[in-house]
């Protein structure tokens, strides 16, 4: 099985060819959502009893109660909330009309907290955003190691009004979006708050992040709210973390503020690089004249699976629904498929030109506080296994077992399959699945008549002219020294080109080279040394383009 990282589990036994030392485990994720959008604790109370039944997912230090990450995402509980507002005197607007920051800010220094409240006051009066008040969030830290403890951020919410020139739903959380960059940047620029936690797990007006360095066992006991019943809500995403590209820290914990992620991007470095490319020359008919203040689009001191969360929310917040959003970074298998229709191939090609795939192995969990849906990656190395139960739930975990289910309460169960969706939209009141989803986007535009009109193919420009050719320059010369002008060497037609023209064979070559890269090279160079692929070579298994031709590629767009 494809993994991440190697734990031992003490207290499983040998048992015919199993041995416990060879158990392989990956970050846990765990998602509930009501159908119907109907809110209670109860949803909260069990999303908490996946997330302790995904323990072994999680990583930890040399002590036990020192954990890689633990975190839960829900709505933001109005009822809850108002109740602790009144204790502070204060008196909340409706559901809706106003926001909450879940903040981290730094450990054990009053002046480090005092800057860093100053900062984010300022960024809310700079961006028209009316600060209603602060809260400190009630935590237990008792059972925390002493790893955790020693870098425990002090943590605040702070309640914000919508203001009065912005509609309810996407466009306060737009402006809630363009605030909250608006404060990170500041933050990176103020010298007080140099080498310290300043981090905003969350900042909207539907959903909020509880999180930490914790282990999923302590997340009741650590966040004093989560056990309150006045905590409602109809979805819930949980995350048990295994640190695989980063070290771990209360920031880095999941959720982030759109999804939870099991796995890797593989993929990442040419991802950015991209995004980075594309930022000089992006416009927003949505933010406007306000898009320099969330640029640059991504935190590249962040985890993969937070870089994937930036570009989704940006994604969002600039007027894309978030499903057709994921659908984007993480596309289904569409090149070789002879399965799909005509018109999804159409807009599975169209949305290649817009954006390289985010390849994992990947699966994810998003939400935008009102519909939940889920996806995996293209290659479908990660488990999505779902139940849909006849009391109108959808629970969605990386593995069966996170949660007592009556067998009579189980109406559907499955696993999402290589580039597979689903969602749960409590508008309509039901479970959406892969095709109908990714259908209704195709056949939104007509695709197939843009690609047609918009692009060349290889095959249909005209055989070049080969007049201008060297060939009677080079009559008489060795073949030997024709290919080495070109960049040739023995190794090169020894391993690669004797085995193509001979037998068909693949080429094959070592994973790794000690020469000048071709462009700092004095020698002349083959035209091919200029492009490298960057490849996973540890922690996944490799890609076979022949076994698995259907969800390799080699189409490559030159041009705009």
């Amino acid at each position: 099985m494809p993994t991440c990282h190697t734990a031992t589990l003490s207290n499983a036994a040998e048992s015919g060819l199993y041995r416990p030392e060879f158990e392989h485990d990956a970050c846990g994720i765990g998602a509930l959502a009501s159908i119907t959008g109907e809110r209670s604790h109860q949803m909260l109370d069990d999303a908490l009893s996946v997330l302790v039944n995904l323990e072994h997912r999680g990583g930890k230090g040399l002590e036990k109660n020192t954990g890689d990450g633990a975190g839960v995402l829900f709505q933001v509980p109005h009822r809850f909330f108002r109740k602790e507002a009144q204790k502070e005197g204060q008196l909340l607007p409706d559901e809706g009309d106003y926001g909450v920051a879940m903040l981290f800010l730094p450990h054990e220094d009053p002046a480090g907290v005092t800057a860093a409240r100053q900062v984010f006051e300022r960024g809310c009066a700079e961006c028209g955003v009316p600060l209603l008040f602060w809260r400190e969030v009630p935590v237990d830290p008792h059972d925390l190691g002493s790893t955790a403890r020693a870098c425990m951020p002090t943590i605040y919410q702070a309640f914000l009004r919508r203001p009065e020139d912005v509609a309810r739903g996407r466009d306060f959380e737009r402006r809630l979006y363009v605030t909250r960059r608006t404060i990170e940047r500041a933050a990176d620029a103020t010298p007080a708050l140099a080498g310290k936690i300043f981090y905003v797990c969350s900042m909207s007006s539907r959903t909020i992040v509880y999180k930490g360095m914790l282990v999923a066992t302590q997340m009741r006991r650590f966040y004093l709210d989560l056990g309150d019943a006045a905590v409602e809500t109809a979805l819930a995403l949980v995350h048990s973390r295994y640190s695989t590209n980063t070290t771990p820290s209360w920031e880095r914990a999941h959720p982030n503020r759109l999804i939870i992620h099991n796995g890797e991007i593989n993929t990442l470095r040419g991802n950015v690089s991209w995004i980075r490319a594309r930022e000089p020359m992006l416009y927003s008919p949505e933010l406007g004249a306000d898009l320099e203040r969330v640029m640059p689009i991504i935190n590249r001191e962040g985890s993969d699976s937070a870089i994937l969360d930036n570009v989704l929310e940006f994604l969002t917040m600039n007027g894309r629904p978030i499903d057709r959003a994921v659908t984007l970074m993480m596309p289904e298998p569409w090149d070789h498929n002879a399965e799909l229709s005509e018109k999804r191939r159409a807009y599975d090609a169209y949305q290649s030109m817009l954006m390289e795939p985010w390849d994992g192995p990947a699966a994810i969990v998003f939400t935008d506080g009102r519909l939940v849906g889920a996806a995996l990656d293209r290659n479908g190395l990660r488990p999505a296994r779902y139940y849909v139960t006849r009391d109108e739930r959808l629970i969605l975990s990386s593995e069966v077992g996170t949660i007592d289910v009556e067998p009579e309460n189980v109406l559907r169960a499955g696993c999402l399959g290589p580039g597979e969706m689903l969602e749960v939209d409590p508008d309509q009141g039901r479970v959406i699945w892969n095709d109908e989803i990714r259908d209704r986007y195709a056949g939104e535009k007509p695709y197939r008549d843009w690609l047609d009109q918009e692009t060349i193919d290889l095959a249909d420009l005209a055989e070049p002219d080969a007049s201008g050719l060297p060939a009677e320059r080079d009559a008489g010369v060795p073949l030997v020294t024709r290919m080495a002008r070109l960049g040739y060497h023995f190794d090169d037609v020894d391993e690669a080109v004797r085995p193509m023209a001979e037998k068909g064979g693949v080429p094959l070559a070592s994973m790794g080279t000690d020469v000048p890269l071709a462009c700092l090279s004095t020698r002349h160079r083959s035209f091919f040394d200029y492009f490298n692929q960057l490849f996973a070579q540890v922690t996944n298994p490799p890609i076979d383009a022949l076994r698995e031709s259907l969800v390799t590629s080699s189409v490559l767009y030159l041009g705009n």
